[in-house]
């Protein structure tokens, strides 16, 4: 590791301080997720009787402490909902696994720290800072200009390899042979793996498609959206994460349905197929077969062997899982399946190490958690409204939480931000009760301009 390494993580809190001097609050919190998980190490430190010191732990802590120190009052304001209970249930249910197997209570707790790091914390941080309509705004456009920061940082190492982390950190943050693809590179630039990358990229031109389709952003940086996002778009398929942007035109066409149809079956559709996928996989029922044929078919041979390689995997995993299938087996490796050669099997999916380790109450939290943003949103907003300037960043933020869930059916990469879009969502539904009253939105989109143009007319 090179010498930045310690100097950014160990800085990183006072930078935050330092932040949240200089800035509003909210804008401060933004700013601070924002630049960590762009741009710190993929490096840890441990620290004796608790997790490792990560980019996860020096965000989330960094922003606690500043919040602390400068916004006392706004942390101290929140108060838990009935929409906080799966993030409660899915930080806590690590304690009962290592009761039940025999771990201990040290192991337990340890556990529920380093959930309540990665997901929890970002997850309140979310329903405290962005709770009223301007706020919420402030955040799809911050992540989307997450998006955007990370544009010529792609195409550099589309064009050079992934070499930035290796030359600004001193070290590969992944396995350089797993970022080359279809005759080129995919880029990592500062993230855990080339597929989170791709990830972030799809999630934040879904974000910019539907503010900008709602005209609630115009422009940015003076430059209009029609050019940003085709921009945008290139850096998705150049990321060469054919599962990112399969999940990009799903988003799409979900919203676009709910706009040109004016009807939410769709989406109420795709909330079904995460934990109905997860039923028949854990059953047996799905061997995903049908699924290696229709890889190979779309996306050729190489493809469809990675695919078949994880299926396999996780179909000898789910059997074990479902040994002790209510909270599982804790950690400490025992759900874990060992091949022929007695190595572990590669297992790539949060859903399945969730099954294994925490058991159906755990991977039921998750997903509810995750979910939850676009059920409230159905439940809420009358569909003619999600297209207004007013409602659209809270619709925007509550399908990228979708999606991320998708995601964890085939990858494991924990994202925080996406915690914080969570937690916002579930803000609005308390704050914006007013809202489901159409003449009532459209005096909002009156009453205030938009992300780099004039109020239109409702």
């Amino acid at each position: 590791m090179g010498f930045l390494v310690p100097v950014t993580l160990f800085g990183w809190i006072p930078f935050v301080i330092l932040l949240f001097t200089l800035m509003p609050p909210r804008r401060a919190v933004i700013a601070s997720f924002l630049l960590a998980w762009l741009f710190l190490p993929m490096a840890g430190y441990g620290v004796p009787g608790l997790p490792d010191y990560t980019k996860m732990s020096a965000t989330t802590f960094g922003v606690l402490i500043g919040a602390a120190l400068f916004d006392t009052d706004r942390l101290l304001s929140w108060r838990p909902k009935w929409v906080d209970l799966p993030m409660f249930v899915w930080c806590c249910c690590p304690l009962m696994s290592s009761y039940l197997n025999g771990l201990g209570l040290y192991d337990g707790v340890s556990e529920i720290v380093r959930a309540f790091i990665g997901w929890g914390l970002p997850y309140v941080i979310g329903r405290v800072y962005f709770n009223d309509l301007e706020s919420l705004r402030e955040l799809a456009i911050g992540i989307f200009i997450g998006g955007l920061i990370y544009v010529p940082f792609c195409w550099f190492e589309v064009r050079f390899s992934p070499q930035l982390h290796k030359w600004v950190y001193g070290f590969r943050q992944h396995s350089f042979i797993q970022n080359v693809r279809d005759g080129g590179y995919r880029p990592m630039v500062f993230m855990q793996h080339g597929l989170m990358v791709g990830m972030w990229m799809g999630m934040t031109t879904m974000i910019g498609v539907w503010l900008w389709q709602s005209r609630t952003v115009r422009k940015v940086w003076d430059i209009p959206m029609y050019v940003l996002l085709p921009a945008m778009f290139l850096t998705v398929y150049l990321c060469k994460s054919k599962y990112a942007v399969l999940l990009l035109g799903m988003g799409m066409i979900a919203l676009y349905s709910a706009k040109w149809l004016r009807t939410k079956a769709l989406i109420i559709c795709l909330l079904c197929v995460p934990l109905t996928y997860a039923v028949l996989r854990a059953s047996g029922e799905l061997t995903g077969d049908s699924m290696i044929r229709w890889a190979e078919g779309a996306f050729g041979e190489d493809r469809a062997k990675s695919l078949a390689m994880r299926l396999n995997n996780e179909n000898v995993l789910a059997e074990r899982a479902m040994e002790k299938p209510v909270w599982g087996w804790g950690g400490w490796g025992a759900s874990r399946v060992q091949d022929e050669q007695g190595k572990d099997l590669i297992t790539d999916s949060l859903w399945i190490i969730t099954l294994g380790k925490y058991g159906w109450v755990g991977l039921v939290s998750l997903m509810t958690v995750l979910l939850l943003p676009m059920i409230l949103v159905v439940k809420d907003w009358r569909v003619e409204l999600w297209h207004h300037a007013a409602v659209a960043p809270v619709v925007a933020l509550a399908i990228v939480c979708t999606l991320y869930m998708f995601d964890h059916l085939m990858n494991g990469m924990v994202n925080p931000i996406f915690m914080l879009a969570a937690g916002a969502v579930g803000s609005a539904h308390y704050m914006f009760p007013a809202m489901a009253n159409r003449a009532t939105a459209r005096q909002m989109v009156q009453a205030r301009p938009v992300f780099g143009a004039q109020p239109r007319p409702a």
